[in-house]
C-alpha cells in the first residue's frame, strides 16, 4: 500500500520542490496516512507542509487508493530523521546512527554506531568491533541519533541557506540586564 500512495503522491510532492522521505499508513481507529517530505537541501517549514498537505489531498480524493477514512500528518523529518534513502546514509556519514535489520546478521538486529558511508548497496557503520557493511535492503529502520554535533550541522546548514536570520530573533533579556 505504501508503494502504491507513493507512486500516487511523489510526482505531487518533487513538482513543489521537495523529496519524499517518508510514507507510513498506520492503523487503529482510524487510519493515519504519515508523509515525511523536505527540501532537497533540508530546511522544511510549517507552510511548505501545508502546502504540500492541500496538493496530496486533492490527489489523494482522486486516486482513492485508501478505502477507509483516515487523518493525514505531513511533517519534516526533524534533526534526529528517518533514514529512508540509500543517498541519506551518504549524506549523514561521520553521525551517529541506530539501524535495525529485519533478520538476525550475526546473531543480532540492532547496530548503533558511527555512519562509515556506503560502498555499493551497503551500509557502513563502525561499531565497537570495527567497520560493518549491512544491506540496504537488510534494513527495516533506521535514525540519526540526536547529539550535539548534529544539531550544531543542521543550523549551520540552514544559517547558511538563509533559512535562518540571527536578525529574526529577540534578544534575550536576563533579570541582570533589566536591573540596568
Amino acid at each position: 500500500m505504501d508503494q502504491r500512495i507513493a507512486e500516487i503522491i511523489n510526482p505531487v510532492i518533487e513538482d513543489m520542490g521537495f523529496e519524499l522521505v517518508r510514507i507510513r499508513l498506520m492503523g487503529g481507529q482510524t487510519k493515519t496516512l504519515q508523509i515525511m517530505a523536505d527540501k532537497p537541501n533540508g530546511g522544511i517549514e510549517v507552510d511548505d507542509c501545508a502546502d504540500i498537505s492541500t496538493a496530496i489531498s486533492a490527489v489523494m480524493d482522486v486516486e482513492d487508493p485508501i478505502t477507509d477514512a483516515y487523518t493525514l500528518e505531513v511533517s519534516s523529518p526533524g534533526i534526529d530523521r528517518p533514514l529512508t534513502r540509500l543517498k541519506d546514509f551518504e549524506t549523514f556519514e561521520g553521525y551517529e546512527v541506530k539501524l535495525e535489520t529485519a533478520d538476525m546478521i550475526d546473531g543480532r538486529r540492532r547496530f548503533r554506531g558511527e555512519l562509515a558511508g556506503v560502498e555499493g548497496d551497503e551500509v557502513l557503520i563502525n561499531v565497537e568491533e570495527g567497520t560493518i557493511g549491512l544491506e540496504f535492503d537488510w534494513l527495516s529502520e533506521a535514525k540519526l541519533i540526536l547529539t550535539d554535533d548534529l544539531i550544531k550541522e543542521m543550523l549551520r546548514q540552514r544559517k547558511a541557506s538563509g533559512d535562518i536570520n540571527q536578525d529574526d530573533f529577540d534578544e534575550i533579556v536576563t533579570e541582570q540586564s533589566e536591573e540596568e
